[in-house]
């Protein structure tokens, strides 16, 4: 049997394993690709092709020293989207390919689920290629240099966005204090108008509402958090500097959520890989090297901080404290749940009597028979 065969069929087996202990995911598409294919990918952040920058070209040769010295190695990459896409590297060991498919759809379960997410392009596949032919177009009129340089200051400031904003509509002063149209008049018998109000100073009031009007266009009431959005509407842009701004800031805010749920979301799939290896697809044979793949992963080092770890230890303890049943009711259904994804799953997860624990339900302070999961992937994952 072929390795893409192989893969295929551990992608089918772990796929309905993740559905009964109620994981929802959209439709995965798995690519595999051989090292040097999957260190472009993540050049470019996980899509196949981008807008031409300098920047990707840089990561990409630091991503191929980085294998090439044996300092880094890429595991798997998975995008949020609809479908979702993930890439798996070719020359992994099969025990790695099961670890890496588990992982994925724990993603792609917080992906779907999780409110941070709610709000971002599901078709962000398509899009990034639309913003990559928008922008060889400006640098076709303009010239590459110039497109270039503008991006590199519009970068520096990708990070000063409101991630708050997709979920709330803030109100502005011209909101809550907009003026009266037209203007205001002193009251005035017909026969007396033109006495109380001559048409010269009502002409001249309207040009000076007019003037005043101008100049608070120009510069908004209140202060702004996203000063991207503050630089659309009110720095003095060319019309190709608007569009590439706009395109920045669209990526900008469909890459926040990863940064706000980095621990949740590394913790989420690994609890559940774990879970499905453990319990479901793990042979004896590869116990061994699951373990030792996955030993560097669950270590940290001084000044430095492990999202898989911190992660996976936050869903252990959710599960220690809510879900592990007490000695006298070992292997009892509990209406106790965990949060993977934004899915509350049951303590006995889709199938009954079975627990959702990656060793099953233990009394407290008593160490399972079983393995403990050892964590996720790491080294140079883009997950």
């Amino acid at each position: 049997m072929s390795i893409e065969a192989e893969i295929r069929r551990i992608q089918v087996e772990v796929e309905e394993y993740a559905r009964e202990y109620g994981l929802d995911f959209f439709e995965t598409i798995f690519e595999i690709l051989e090292f040097d294919e999957l260190n472009e990918v993540a050049a470019y952040g996980g899509f196949p092709t981008r807008y031409p920058h300098w920047r990707f070209g840089m990561e990409y040769n630091q991503l191929t020293k980085g294998y090439a010295y044996g300092l880094q190695k890429i595991y798997e990459m998975v995008i949020n989207n609809d479908p979702c896409y993930a890439y798996l590297l070719k020359c992994n060991h099969l025990v790695d390919q099961k670890i890496v498919i588990a992982h994925v759809y724990g993603h792609c379960d917080f992906f779907k689920n999780n409110a941070w997410f709610s709000k971002t392009d599901r078709k962000m596949m398509d899009n990034m290629a639309n913003h990559g032919t928008r922008i060889r177009k400006f640098c076709e009129q303009v010239g590459q240099e110039t497109v270039e340089d503008f991006i590199d200051c519009c970068l520096t400031l990708d990070n000063l966005i409101d991630p708050h904003a997709p979920f709330i509509q803030r109100a502005t002063a011209e909101d809550r204090f907009s003026p009266k149209d037209g203007v205001t008049k002193l009251k005035a018998k017909r026969y007396m108008e033109r006495y109380i109000n001559p048409a010269d100073k009502i002409k001249e009031e309207r040009q000076r509402q007019m003037q005043a009007a101008a100049r608070k266009s120009k510069f908004p009431s209140e202060s702004q958090r996203d000063v991207l959005l503050f630089l659309l509407n009110y720095a003095p842009l060319q019309r190709w500097q608007q569009e590439v701004l706009s395109i920045i800031r669209e990526e900008a805010y469909y890459f926040a959520p990863q940064a706000q749920t980095k621990i949740m979301n590394e913790g989420g799939a690994s609890y559940w890989h774990s879970t499905i290896m453990t319990e479901k697809i793990l042979r004896d044979s590869e116990v061994v090297d699951y373990a030792d793949h996955h030993s560097g992963t669950l270590g940290t080092r001084p000044g430095q901080l492990n999202p898989y770890k911190i992660g996976i230890e936050l869903f252990r303890d959710i599960e220690d404290r809510w879900i592990t049943l007490p000695r006298s009711h070992t292997r009892r259904s509990t209406s106790a749940g965990i949060f993977s994804g934004g899915v509350a799953l049951s303590g006995t997860g889709a199938r009954s009597g079975t627990p959702a624990s990656g060793v099953g339900a233990v009394p407290p302070n008593e160490k399972p028979l079983g393995i403990t999961p050892p964590l996720a992937i790491r080294d140079g994952s883009r997950s």
